[in-house]
């Protein structure tokens, strides 16, 4: 038998006793003929359905594109603190998206507005989901200072609805990216008609029991709006086979998250606007070009490019001219934004990120999406072979400071390790929790477990043996603190500090270099730590309008 392609079109003879019989041919050049078998995708009589018409993913509400590429990771800026703690690495960065400003008390309002109509807080069951989402206002109390105008105000007061949130620790900012995540794909379903154009509202304000999870929809669909979901599906349902949205639809976003550190640190450098061979190489000081933190362009010269503390007692400089236009926060989009479009990438608010904090850069860390953070769960599975949904249960995790927070809300997929089925035999992780992962500790080490905590000075040995309090609760929500005494404790890094970049309004220049790092507990807040969050884009690494093919650009 001879097979040729001519044109795109399968040619078949077969010979057998002399004679030719020659087949039909079948064109392989349509998107709808697939290129393995040569069966229609999409047909109308069934088989295989897929999207053929994706192009590439869309930009999520309120994000900026951010193309990857490689750059220095790290300080080479003056150290005057000496902290050691960032070592230049070249890094190479995926593209990605990242919100254009830090997010603003009226965004998070939306958010504590949500989680009030679904689960109202006057039901004892869903109390703690309210509670527990609520920023810390208290952050702005100063013992010898008269703040209580920001305690009071700095919330819900529309003079400050664009001003970035603070008082949010980092656990209840990337609960507010879930949240975000899942509000976003019921508006992408609702466009696309897989939902009912009232769908969101009729969950939000309480017409439907139960809300909209993403994964919940991707994995176990009928069980989306607490399995009411059947009377709230859009205009596609008519189409059987079209009934729920798949991931290979790709109309499912990816979700919101923080930005790992290595994202935040290149899309603050912003290098895209200036190749020469020192900001490559990581001498880049700020966001913007220069040595100087005020302008020097010929409109606005000697205006601040940023809110910071300028000095001993100086937060804004002389009222009027120079003055850098805020003492506390200041409005999102006062300054100028970097070349990628990214406002207050230094000043106005410092921003956590994902990672978690290690003083130690490991010499053979990763040069491709570097993150120190990673704990890989799976979706558990019921005895039905499908994945459990929560329904009536919320789970809660009581915080080291007595916080409750829900980290599970009903709806959602529950969620647990990876075990051995994931892990036997693999090279490239072995375990689900790696946070700890060559990060200099004796726990790190293959002699580890000669040790144990019941050595008698075992904890000297440790390079990250941070103080270990303890608080319970009993079955009426009574706490029971237990403070941690001991005195060989001599580090107060652990598994639980993550880091934060950026400087803030109570900040010095030296903290708006985009390398520096410093870290804090993820259930601690503050007045100048805010957030922003990120996307993963999927597909190609620059947006069609910039593709070229051979030099060319593509059409």
């Amino acid at each position: 038998m001879k097979n040729k392609f001519i044109k795109g079109v399968l040619s078949c003879a077969v010979i057998a006793g002399g004679l030719t019989v020659t087949s039909c041919s079948k064109s392989t050049s349509s998107k709808n003929v697939s290129r393995a078998t040569g069966w229609n995708i999409n047909a109308k009589e069934g088989g295989f359905q897929y999207n053929t018409d994706f192009k590439e993913q869309e930009t999520g509400p309120g994000l900026v594109f951010v193309e990857g590429g490689t750059f220095t990771k790290g300080k080479v800026q003056d150290d005057v603190m000496h902290d050691w703690n960032n070592s230049p690495t070249s890094q190479h960065v995926q593209s990605f998206y990242m919100d254009e400003t830090e997010v603003t008390n009226v965004m998070y309002l939306e958010y504590l507005d949500y989680l009030k109509s679904v689960y109202p807080p006057d039901n004892p069951k869903y109390t703690n989901i309210y509670k527990g989402a609520l920023p810390d206002t208290l952050v702005w109390r100063n013992r010898l200072g008269f703040n209580e105008t920001m305690t009071n105000n700095y919330l819900r007061h529309p003079a400050y609805a664009e001003y970035p949130v603070v008082g949010v620790n980092w656990i209840q900012a990337t609960q507010f990216a879930e949240w975000r995540t899942d509000r976003v794909n019921e508006v992408m379903l609702e466009r696309e008609g897989y939902l009912s154009e009232d769908a969101k509202y009729q969950a939000a304000s309480g017409e439907v029991v139960g809300t909209f999870s993403t994964e919940a929809y991707l994995n176990k669909p009928e069980s989306v709006y607490n399995g009411q979901i059947d009377s709230l599906q859009g205009k596609m349902k008519k189409d059987s086979t079209s009934t729920f949205a798949k991931r290979s639809s790709g109309i499912i976003m990816p979700e919101y998250r923080l930005p790992t550190e290595t994202e935040w640190e290149y899309a603050a450098q912003a290098q895209v606007g200036n190749r020469e061979y020192n900001n490559y190489r990581g001498r880049k000081k700020y966001p913007w070009n220069g040595d100087y933190t005020r302008s020097g362009q010929r409109v606005g010269r000697g205006d601040q490019l940023a809110n910071f503390k300028q000095g001993k007692g100086d937060y804004g400089g002389i009222a009027g001219w120079s003055d850098d236009g805020a003492d506390i926060t200041a409005q999102v989009m006062s300054y100028k934004p970097n070349d990628l479009g990214l406002y207050d990438m230094a000043g106005n608010v410092a921003e956590w990120v994902a990672d978690v904090y290690r003083p130690i850069v490991d010499d053979e860390v990763s040069d491709f999406n570097y993150y120190r953070g990673n704990v890989y769960m799976k979706s558990a599975i019921g005895e039905d072979g499908k994945v459990t949904i929560l329904r009536d249960s919320i789970v809660y995790d009581t915080l080291p400071n007595g916080k409750l927070i829900a980290v599970n809300l009903p709806g959602e997929i529950k969620m647990v390790p990876i075990d051995e089925d994931e892990t036997y035999l693999r090279t490239n992780f072995s375990t689900s929790d790696n946070i700890d992962y060559r990060d200099g500790d004796a726990g790190s080490s293959r002699f580890f477990n000669r040790f144990s905590d019941e050595d008698e000075g075992s904890d000297k040995i440790k390079m990250y043996n941070s103080p270990k309090h303890n608080i319970d609760r009993d079955s009426t929500g009574s706490i029971t603190r237990q403070y941690d005494e001991s005195n060989t404790r001599t580090s107060l890094i652990n598994d639980e500090v993550r880091v934060y970049k950026g400087g803030s309004w109570t900040d010095r220049a030296y903290w708006l270099d985009p390398a520096q790092r410093r870290y804090m507990p993820q259930y601690m807040a503050t007045d100048y730590i805010g957030f922003r969050c990120a996307m993963s884009r999927v597909g190609s690494k620059s947006k069609t309008k910039n593709k070229t093919v051979r030099g060319k650009k593509a059409k």
